[in-house]
């Protein structure tokens, strides 16, 4: 094994090479410094040295022993740089004593990446300490060790977990974009086929429940494609979805000889698209249902106006026109059909409650509990 040749450290004798400097005065009742120096070097549950000026070991911690699996014979009075026969030149110790210690006196946390003698590949934390004595000039470092391979394992996976879920966060929007793009066209398909099903079929009723079926897949396209076009997917902006929505209902529903007047006013509010669903599918069944029945005849003042609102703690959605009106038992579908159970049932979904009037026309209110909103964090 290797072993350090005894060196004369400033011509002391040999027996004081592993002698610490004198303590503070605060000590001076303490016959023995020496013995209360080593008592805390070997408390410290870390590996520990004590270099001189020369960076000659001067002492060690029973724990930097056990830790290294090297003895006092091959360490004491030893160049810190010739112990483990060199394995302990590192370019970064170096560093951290020759040039960084000199000019800093004190170093915490210097990261080093080495194959240690006795330990094999680890990472350490050094913290270096220059102690200064007003008694002598001589100086002392203390260098201490901090095994953090651990540590550093235990990020390392994390920071591939962390890549791997932004990856596969990727890889579902890719798919999620994939879907809505499929999706889309899925319902341009149907509604295509409702319209030209509802041309070809010579029965005016049979005529009308397909143009209806076809406003209500519209109303689905659209929050679609509000979403597709804003890049969101868990939450959306209402009076921007219920414009979009309104402006194609308007131009499907209303025809050129007809003077209706279909208007949006919301305030600034984001919820979830799955409530934006079901509240853009209530729009649409109260507006087919204002546009069939509430002006029978042209009025130049005709006008369905939709308001969505923040009231405290919940909000309202109002859907109102200025026509003839109907009988409150009738519900918010005048002929009490299928439009109806949509409401209900898309009413009851939001935990809202909806009461209608009918006072120079219709006037159907809906009011429920806040929505909470969800914004999906960017991949």
């Amino acid at each position: 094994m290797h072993s350090c040749p005894v060196a004369s450290l400033g011509g002391r004798p040999p027996k004081d090479r592993s002698r610490l400097p004198r303590m503070p005065t605060h000590f001076d009742g303490i016959k023995d410094a020496q013995t209360l120096a080593e008592a805390i070097v070997n408390t410290i549950h870390e590996p520990l040295l004590v270099l001189d000026a020369g960076l000659r070991v001067l002492s060690a911690s029973r724990f930097f022993y056990a830790a290294f699996k090297v003895d006092p014979q091959q360490t004491i009075g030893c160049l810190l740089y010739d112990l483990g026969d060199g394995q302990w030149d590192i370019p970064a110790l170096r560093e951290l004593l020759e040039t960084i210690i000199p000019q800093r006196t004190a170093m915490d946390g210097f990261e080093v990446d080495h194959d240690f003698p006795g330990l094999g590949r680890r990472v350490m934390l050094l913290n270096a300490r220059k102690v200064l004595y007003e008694t002598s000039t001589d100086t002392t470092i203390l260098l201490a060790f901090t095994d953090i391979t651990a540590r550093r394992a235990v990020e390392l996976e994390q920071e591939d977990l962390l890549e791997t879920t932004r990856e596969l966060l990727r890889q579902k929007q890719l798919l999620f974009q994939e879907m809505e793009h499929r999706v889309a066209n899925s319902l341009q398909i149907i509604a295509s086929i409702l319209m030209l099903k509802a041309r070809a079929v010579a029965s005016d009723e049979s005529r009308q429940h397909l143009k209806d079926a076809h406003q209500r897949v519209m109303s689905v396209a659209a929050v679609q494609s509000h979403l597709n076009t804003h890049g969101e997917i868990e939450d959306i902006e209402i009076g921007g979805y219920l414009t979009k929505l309104c402006a194609s209902l308007a131009a499907s529903m209303i025809g050129d000889d007809q003077t209706i007047k279909l208007k949006v006013i919301a305030d600034e509010a984001r919820i979830g698209s799955a409530q934006a669903v079901s509240v853009g599918l209530i729009v649409t069944e109260l507006v087919i249902n204002a546009v069939k029945y509430a002006f029978p005849v042209n009025r130049p003042d005709a006008e369905v106006l939709v308001t969505y609102a923040n009231e405290g703690e919940g909000w309202a959605l109002i859907v109102a026109d200025n026509g003839i009106g109907i009988s409150p038992a009738d519900g918010p579908d005048a002929d009490g059909g299928l439009g109806t159970v949509i409401v209900a049932s898309l009413v009851k979904q939001l935990g809202a409650e909806l009461v209608m009037t009918n006072l120079s026309g219709v006037s159907v209110a809906i009011r429920g509990p806040r929505i909470a909103s969800r914004i999906m964090p960017a991949a």
